[in-house]
C-alpha cells in the first residue's frame, strides 16, 4: 500500500481573510465553500476545476473557520505546509506578490534548504501565522542558508 497526501486542511480564524490569501495572493482556485455561519469552510484546488477529471480536480487545500486563536508553532500538530514551484524565478514572483500582501517572512528573500543545497525556496506567514514554503529542488545554488547544521524548513 503507497499512500499520498491527498489534502491538507488547516483551521483558520477568518475564512474571508484566509481565503483571500490562498485564492488572490498564492493563485488556488476555490473550488467549493460552505456558507453556513458555524460550518464555514473552502476547498481549495491547483487546476481550472473544467470537471474533465485531470489534475487538479481535487481539493488540495482545504480551510475550516473554527479556529479561535492563531497558529502555535509550540503545540504539537502542523509543523509547516510547503508547496513547491516550477522555478526559482516563480519562487522569487511568489515573494514579490506575497511582500505586496504585506507577509511576513521568515527569512529576507530566498535560501537554501542547508548550506551547500541545490534546493530552496521563501518562508513565510499566512493570516493566522502558519508557516508556509514554497520551494524548488534545484536553482538556489548560490542561495545563503540562514542556518549552518541544520535544515532553512526545520526552524523558522
Amino acid at each position: 500500500m503507497t499512500l499520498r497526501t491527498g489534502h491538507t486542511g488547516l483551521n483558520v480564524t477568518d475564512l474571508d481573510r484566509s481565503l483571500a490569501f490562498y485564492r488572490d495572493v498564492l493563485g488556488f482556485t476555490l473550488l467549493a465553500e460552505g456558507t453556513e455561519d458555524d460550518r464555514r469552510y473552502a476547498f481549495l484546488g491547483d487546476g481550472d476545476g473544467d470537471g474533465d477529471g485531470g489534475e487538479g480536480e481535487g481539493p488540495v487545500l482545504t480551510l475550516w473557520q473554527q479556529a479561535r486563536g492563531s497558529y502555535d508553532g509550540d503545540l504539537a500538530g502542523l509543523h509547516h505546509l510547503a508547496f513547491t514551484a516550477d522555478s526559482v524565478d516563480r519562487v522569487r514572483e511568489y515573494g514579490t506578490a506575497l511582500r505586496a500582501a504585506g507577509v511576513e517572512f521568515a527569512h529576507e528573500g530566498l535560501v537554501a534548504h542547508r548550506e551547500g543545497s541545490a534546493s530552496g525556496g521563501i518562508f513565510f506567514h499566512d493570516p493566522d501565522g502558519t508557516r508556509l514554503e514554497i520551494s524548488v529542488p534545484h536553482g538556489a545554488e548560490d542561495a545563503p542558508a540562514p542556518h549552518a547544521s541544520a535544515p532553512t524548513c526545520g526552524f523558522f
